[in-house]
């Protein structure tokens, strides 16, 4: 897999038409306004990368098949960040849990007793590459 990184020169800029209540309706305010996507999502350009999320084993963490996740590099990890890690050769996303001298990454799937956590060793070949910002969804 390989991550893509932000082109800066692409337009990005949508029109906000206003918020939209979740609850009871009401008339529309200020539409028009300009959204820059790349300005909302991303705060280190040099270091963001995108990723299509592949296989269930997040789903409680809100991270489904065939979304997008946004990563940030220039972020340093923390106990119960959402990363991509490079464990042994191949990217996963999951939680991450640092405690004393102890990772553990977690999977967020609790409908399947197929995921468990994976307790990193000095036999793997592991790094944390960079924590999850954003996640994008198609409905």
């Amino acid at each position: 897999m390989i991550p893509h990184r932000i082109d800066t020169a692409a337009e990005a800029q949508f029109t906000l038409c206003g918020d939209v209540k979740a609850g009871f309706p009401s008339p529309a305010e200020d539409v028009g306004e300009k959204l820059d996507l790349i300005q909302l999502l991303v705060r280190h350009k040099a270091s963001t990368f995108f990723f299509r999320v592949s296989g269930v084993s997040m789903v409680d963490a809100g991270m489904d098949e065939g979304d997008i996740i946004i990563v940030d590099r220039s972020l340093s990890p923390y106990n119960g960040c959402k990363a991509v890690c490079y464990l042994d050769g191949e990217y996963t996303v999951k939680a991450v849990e640092i405690a004393d001298k102890t990772v553990r990454l977690l999977p967020a799937n609790q409908n399947n007793a197929t995921y468990h956590p994976i307790e990193v060793t000095a036999d793997n070949q592991f790094a944390i590459w960079g924590v999850v910002t954003y996640v994008i969804k198609k409905m």
